[in-house]
């Protein structure tokens, strides 16, 4: 697939978001106990919104959306990748969901790179901006878990 026409940008988003929501979703089915599933219910919630998002994109309003510099606290530059258990812990929930996170920004930044067309690049830009958004909620609650506890 060639990654340089905008609709294919979109639909290729599409679908790496609702591959999202659907593991989310699994992930929830295996949990055994509320607060694990209750965790990955939220995160396909949060999902689910880029999906929204992207079903009702406009590409002529494309040049409004304004790109919000996001921090990047960087913590799971330092996690080990780390594979869905059916009885994991609340903490290495948010280390894997930082690790999609991290995953899906550095996709989408990179392939702004790779392209020419300034409504693609902004587009990925977007894109790489909710998911720098999704990232640094997991690392906040996972720094106020792992890193402030007295």
């Amino acid at each position: 697939m060639q990654l340089n026409e905008f609709n294919d940008v979109l639909e290729f988003a599409l679908k790496r978001e609702r591959e999202a929501v659907e593991f989310y979703q699994e992930c929830s089915h295996l949990a055994r106990n509320d607060a694990m599933k209750e965790a990955f219910l939220e995160m396909k919630e949060e999902e689910k919104g880029h999906v929204r998002m992207l079903e009702n994109f406009n590409p002529d309003q494309i040049e409004e959306i304004k790109i919000q510099e996001i921090q990047n606290l960087k913590i799971a530059d330092y996690i080990v990748n780390v594979k869905y258990e059916p009885n994991m812990s609340y903490k290495e929930v948010l280390e894997l969901a930082m690790k999609r996170e991290e995953s899906a920004y550095r996709l989408y930044t990179d392939l702004s790179a790779r392209t020419k067309d300034p409504k693609t690049i902004k587009l990925f830009q977007v894109l790489a901006q909710e998911e720098l958004k999704h990232k640094n909620r997991f690392e906040q609650e996972y720094d106020d878990m792992v890193f402030q506890q007295d």
